[in-house]
């Protein structure tokens, strides 16, 4: 790789204060620093998160597979080590279900609120929940 490839760059995003909070405590958990932090979960969710289009998916992104098999597994698996490896103290399975997890919430705010402002779904109090607003 070329110089102007490796060189490091400021990239700029905006989150809630608790989001940018409960980041600086994780890193802090992983001894890292937040931008190191930033930086792996990014490339972590780039991995594990790629739509799979083969014919073993089960139609909405997902493998037809237990969590445990194949790369994600060993990358949960690499992940949970990581996280005992990182604390001083025996985890409880629900320690480590919140540790693995924590995000989803986030992302799922961002991407309803995303869906929102695109026009693509609303929240409807009748209806008790999130409705589609168009024929996607």
């Amino acid at each position: 790789m070329s110089e102007d490839e490796t060189a490091r760059t400021a990239v700029r995003t905006y989150v809630p204060t608790y989001q940018k909070q409960r980041w600086s405590e994780e890193a802090e958990e992983l001894d890292m620093s937040r931008s190191e932090f930033v930086r792996t979960m990014v490339q972590a969710g780039r991995r594990s998160f790629d739509l799979d289009e083969s014919p073993d998916s089960d139609g909405a992104g997902g493998a037809n597979e237990s969590i445990a098999d194949g790369p994600a597994g060993a990358e949960l698996a690499d992940r949970v080590l990581a996280i005992l490896h990182a604390r001083d103290e025996p985890q409880t399975w629900d320690d480590l279900v919140a540790a693995v997890t924590n995000d989803v919430e986030d992302r799922l705010d961002e991407a309803l609120g995303t869906l929102q402002e695109e026009g693509e779904l609303r929240y409807s109090g009748r209806d008790g929940g999130y409705v589609p607003t168009g024929d996607r």
